[in-house]
């Protein structure tokens, strides 16, 4: 049976862990097809912690990669690993001898200090990669991990706003709301105060979806188009961010630009 286990991978670290899941990343793209479970553990300063995250990864027979750099927690890797056998790879510790040979002195050893050289970076990347993978309602299961999800209908500039906060490092989902179907279970449980919602009146929308309408082979008729049928759908939209709180603002004519400004202002005023 153990044999059978999807093989488990740790990325450990004394600070987020960024830098170590890139490098794990860039390798495991060169194993195409395979399964594993990748499991994170930042923030491992202490002997304590080294202790606690060995004998897990003995108990479900993981390889350990790591980017530790405190000579106490990384000898402390070194010793569990001969004790339970289990492999591991210290991702910085070739670096720091050859820089030490190189430079004729010891490395600060303090966690953190990569990610705070370069923040606004490293926030700006995350953010951007997260607005990705949560566009247009995919993966609800994880809109708790968002700074704000915006709502509101097709339309209503609710993707473009979301990476232009997200090029701000903000962490910006959005779900469209649709036309007689109930919001997903994960949108309604969130806190009120992460959802914003996009109001827009029905002159705007129409002529908005009237220019996009050729590009999606919708054509000039249908309800996306007909304006007793998009009044419906507003009515319908700004009934649904009524009733479950949502704070929200008329979004027609402003521009992209203005409509983030407005979603951080009103961010900061929830203290989100």
């Amino acid at each position: 049976m153990q044999a059978d286990r999807t093989p488990s991978i740790f990325v450990v670290s004394d600070g987020r862990g960024d830098t170590c899941r890139d490098m794990v990343d860039a390798a495991l793209v060169q194993f195409p097809g395979q399964d594993y479970d990748i499991e994170m553990w930042p923030g491992v300063t202490t002997v304590e912690k080294v202790d606690t995250m060995m004998a897990t990864a003995a108990a479900r027979n993981a390889t350990v990669f790591y980017t530790l750099v405190s000579d106490m927690t990384r000898h402390e890797v070194h010793l569990q690993a001969k004790q339970y056998l289990i492999p591991v790879v210290d991702l910085l510790g070739p670096a720091f001898s050859a820089l030490h040979d190189t430079f004729k002195s010891e490395p600060l050893a303090k966690p953190g200090l990569f990610y705070d050289s370069d923040r606004e970076r490293f926030d700006r990347h995350k953010a951007i990669d997260y607005t990705l993978k949560h566009d247009d309602g995919q993966r609800v299961e994880e809109l708790e991990g968002a700074d704000v999800v915006v709502v509101g209908l097709s339309r209503a500039s609710k993707s473009t706003t979301c990476f232009t906060l997200a090029y701000q490092g903000i962490k910006a989902a959005n779900v469209p709301l649709l036309m007689e179907v109930e919001p997903p279970r994960e949108l309604i449980d969130l806190d009120p105060s992460k959802v914003i919602g996009l109001r827009v009146n029905t002159s705007r929308l129409m002529t908005v979806r009237m220019a996009r309408a050729p590009h999606l082979g919708v054509g000039y008729a249908g309800q996306y188009v007909d304006r007793p049928a998009i009044a419906r759908e507003i009515n319908f939209c700004n009934a649904l961010i009524d009733r479950y709180g949502w704070r929200s603002f008329d979004a027609s004519y402003m521009a992209i630009e203005e409509i983030a400004r407005e979603v951080m202002r009103l961010m900061r005023e929830s203290g989100s």
